[in-house]
């Protein structure tokens, strides 16, 4: 893997008007750096800023403190080289799944045989080769999920941001799902950055797991997964991969008290 930094966050920080006139703060310099190639998680306790640090580097919110640079250029908004998916469910009921993926290509005015072309190998990318004439409403809650991950793949993004994509599924299926997001990001070696609450995920799926205190959310720690890929949901029972999610634990532990605490006080919630 290369050591280019695609995407650079510096002394991040960003704050939200309270009801009662006051003002919270969601980040507090935040920085980090994701390399070309690399796969990257995200993991905080309830209202660290996960969701807040998310729509910043996707460009929904702009109005903050700091730098996020993309290539080394200023990001100021959407931008064309960040694909995202997000947790709910946003297959279109009324397309099949080859023009489901197909659209970003359709809205680029990409020819039709071409543009079919492409969302077909896309389709048998995330394993559902067969499945090209088929609805939303015919397929699984993980078929449609990998379905919206083929779609953000067609314009061929430089990041690829989730968050908590498999948050909506069982367990059984969150696994085989992180598998072929696994068996995607070894093919294409595509830069990935995962938001998550799940520790077992974060360290099944990541090269380096980035995990965040509580409001205001700060990069707490930074650990390297230094165990062997490819990396499937097998690895789960080996010592090793025990060991980091116990380290993980151990660093969440107190931050998230921290964060029940709060609750438990009445305070609010930032994402």
């Amino acid at each position: 893997m290369g050591k280019k930094p695609v995407l650079s966050i510096q002394g991040l920080c960003k704050s939200f008007a309270t009801k009662e006139g006051g003002t919270v703060t969601a980040l507090d310099d935040v920085s980090l750096s994701v390399d070309t190639g690399e796969f990257v998680s995200i993991i905080g306790p309830s209202g660290c800023g996960k969701s807040t640090l998310f729509n910043i580097i996707g460009g929904l919110l702009t109005d903050y403190e700091g730098e996020v640079t993309i290539d080394g250029a200023s990001l100021d908004g959407p931008h064309s080289h960040i694909g995202i998916v997000f947790q709910e469910e946003s297959t279109f009921p009324w397309r099949t799944a080859l023009s489901n993926v197909a659209l970003p290509l359709e809205l680029a005015g990409v020819p039709a045989a071409e543009r079919h072309d492409r969302a077909r190998e896309l389709i048998k990318l995330v394993g559902l080769e067969g499945f090209e004439d088929r609805h939303p409403a015919e397929l699984s809650g993980g078929m449609k999920q990998r379905i919206a991950i083929a779609r953000t793949l067609a314009f061929q993004p430089r990041i690829l941001m989730m968050d908590e994509p498999f948050g909506a599924l069982d367990e059984q299926t969150r696994l085989l799902l992180g598998d072929k997001i696994l068996q995607i990001w070894r093919e294409i070696k595509q830069t990935t950055l995962l938001i998550t609450h799940n520790i077992s995920e974060a360290v099944q799926m990541s090269d380096r797991v980035a995990i965040m205190s509580y409001r205001p959310g700060k990069i707490k720690r930074t650990i390297e997964i230094d165990l062997p890929r490819p990396r499937t949901s097998e690895v789960m029972e080996s010592a090793e991969f025990g060991a980091y999610v116990g380290q993980i634990w151990r660093e969440l532990r107190v931050e998230a008290s921290r964060g029940m605490h709060e609750a438990e006080k009445g305070s609010g919630v930032v994402a």
